[in-house]
C-alpha cells in the first residue's frame, strides 16, 4: 500500500492518533472509507458504461474501408 511497510503504517497511525485525537480518529477513518468506496463505485460505473457502449460505437461507425468505397462510388457518379 503506497510502498509503506507495517512499521511505517503503525507510526503514521500513532501520529494521527496524537494529532487528531482518539475521539475524532474513528469518524475520520469512517469518512475516508466512505469516500474511497464512492470513488471505487464511480470508477466501476464508468468502466461498465464504456464496456457496454463499445459495441454500439463499433457497429455505428462501420469499417473505414466501407466509408472509402461509398465515397469512391459517389465520386464516380459525379
Amino acid at each position: 500500500m503506497f510502498g509503506l511497510g507495517g512499521g511505517e503504517l503503525l507510526l503514521l497511525a500513532f501520529i494521527a492518533l496524537i494529532f487528531i485525537g482518539p475521539k475524532k480518529l474513528p469518524e475520520l477513518a469512517k469518512g475516508l472509507g466512505k469516500g474511497i468506496r464512492e470513488f471505487q463505485k464511480a470508477k466501476d460505473d464508468i468502466v461498465q458504461e464504456v464496456v457496454e457502449d463499445r459495441p454500439k460505437v463499433s457497429e455505428s461507425s462501420g469499417s473505414p474501408s466501407s466509408h472509402l468505397k461509398e465515397d469512391e462510388q459517389k465520386l464516380h457518379k459525379d
